[in-house]
């Protein structure tokens, strides 16, 4: 097959046309409304998009990140899902996460791999301001947090051991008295993320809270992220973060694979946690276009849904049987570009700390188990009370608020025609996708320092944390101070 960039011949499938009523049509139309009433009781008047509408634009450019969580894109590609579905798609890397944004908002991408964090920012307006919605997370999990060989010789020293080998997870309470002596010294401890809305953003902030480290707050004047912190975090792009940590300008960073790997394999840095260990199963990127796109492509959105849908299903096949497969894809230059080892290390099921220190962690990365595709409210919510926690969200908001947005974003209701209409052409089953449900996940504290998170009450859930603004909080020249 050829590579992203390239247009693929499509082979052409015959449109389904209502009009004939053919018994082949009625007996597909019977079966996609009994599954939408049967298994998606959410469904208005049990109606959902069969997939057999002709799509209003074939030919689309998609648009992604060098990272291994790019995997449903490529694979979609790669094993023909877009072809089935009557799409030319090319696939086009791009420079950094705010020119993905960017390109989708002018249309210059019909669609793109986004962070999490990406669509929510860009409604509430933090940053470029624009209509972007989800209809698809594309995973779960996949990030974790490096430090430089010098700054984890000295948090070993504050970490239990067991077996001879740190006791995981690490907690951030480790590396404090490292960053108080160096800023005994005036030494700033630096570290590095992706993007300001990103989930590294969150979770290392999140890690670094959770052990009495202030990550410092945002404002409308100081978009720094750095007033009152006790750590420096700063925007790196993920490919240059080894390199950067090599140089000393960094102390460590949270990025996604292969580049936490890459620390290890070049012998510059040492993974210490990821981020299944902050918040067990977080999703981590998701399938983002512009509301006006959707509306004015349904059909063309909802087959690429299902492309992307199947290719979760594909990675995620036979207790991850294709996972080899999918690293030797993701090594090529087109799509990642790192050596097939250092990408197995993540895809396979066993992750690598400090050299050597390997560990069998199965959900590293997840593609579609767990209803991992799913676009929940309450991962929105937690985006949106992370983004109030640390002054992105400069004012107090009702619980309401945090619901509409959410809602305003995330799409199940598209989600789950796209799933329906794949339980219609027999590629998928019914027990693949979650039952009827309001659209919130139960309530969790699978988190690092234990507190429950219940994405309906969303201002009480902040009002738990000691670190980072609460109830009406604005942020002062040093930190948080109480409203006027």
């Amino acid at each position: 097959m050829e590579g992203p960039g390239i247009r693929i011949e499509r082979i052409d499938v015959e449109t389904i046309n209502p009009a004939k009523e053919s018994s082949a049509y009625l007996r597909r139309a019977a079966y996609t409304a009994a599954a939408c009433l049967t298994v998606f009781a959410w469904c208005a008047d049990g109606e959902a998009r069969s997939g057999a509408g002709a799509l209003e634009k074939e030919e689309i450019k998609l648009g992604f990140i060098k990272l291994t969580d790019m995997a449903p894109l490529a694979i979609a590609y790669e094993r023909g899902f877009f072809e089935d579905e009557g799409l030319y798609v090319t696939l086009e890397p791009q420079a950094n996460w705010k020119a993905i944004l960017d390109r989708v908002i002018t249309g210059e991408l019909d669609g793109a791999h986004m962070l999490a964090g990406q669509p929510l920012g860009a409604t509430i307006g933090f940053g470029t301001k624009a209509d972007v919605i989800t209809a698809l997370s594309m995973d779960l999990n996949g990030n974790a947090v490096t430090v430089s060989n010098e700054i984890w010789s000295k948090m070993k020293a504050h970490i239990p051991a067991a077996d001879g080998k740190p006791v995981h997870p690490v907690k951030a309470d480790a590396l404090r008295p490292v960053v108080e002596e160096m800023r005994a010294t005036g030494k700033p401890f630096s570290m590095a993320m992706v993007f300001p809305v990103s989930t590294h953003n969150y979770e290392l902030r999140y890690w670094l809270a959770a052990g009495g480290l202030d990550p410092g707050l945002y404002s409308p004047s100081d978009t720094s992220g750095q007033i009152g912190a006790d750590v420096s975090i700063s925007v790196t792009p993920p490919p240059q973060m080894p390199a950067t940590l090599e140089a000393g300008t960094i102390q460590g960073y949270c990025v996604g694979e292969p580049w936490n790997q890459q620390a290890v394999a070049k012998g510059v840095g040492v993974p210490v946690i990821t981020d299944s260990e902050i918040w067990k199963n977080n999703p981590e990127k998701v399938f983002g276009v512009t509301k006006a796109w959707a509306e004015k492509n349904p059909h063309t959105h909802q087959a690429v849904l299902k492309a992307l849908i199947r290719a979760g299903m594909w990675l995620d096949a036979d207790g991850g049987a294709n996972r080899a497969e999918a690293a030797r894809i993701l090594s090529r230059p087109e799509y990642v570009g790192a050596d097939t080892a250092v990408i197995s290390n993540a895809l396979s099921g066993v992750f690598e700390f400090e050299s050597g220190d390997k560990r069998a962690m199965p959900d590293f990365n997840v593609f579609f188990r767990y209803f991992a595709t799913y676009p929940y409210y309450s991962d929105a919510v937690w985006y949106l009370t992370q983004m109030r926690r640390w002054g992105q969200i400069p004012e107090a908001m009702p619980d309401g608020w945090y619901a509409e947005i959410a809602k305003k974003v995330y799409r199940p209701d598209l989600y789950r025609e796209a799933a329906a209409a794949l339980i219609a052409d027999g590629k998928a089953r019914p027990e693949d996708f979650p039952a009827a449900t309001d659209g919130y996940r139960a309530a969790s504290s699978e988190f690092i320092d234990g507190i429950e998170y219940d994405g309906h009450q969303p201002n009480a859930y902040l009002a738990k944390f000691s670190i980072g603004l609460k109830r009406d909080q604005k942020v002062g020249a040093s930190g948080a101070v109480a409203a006027n």
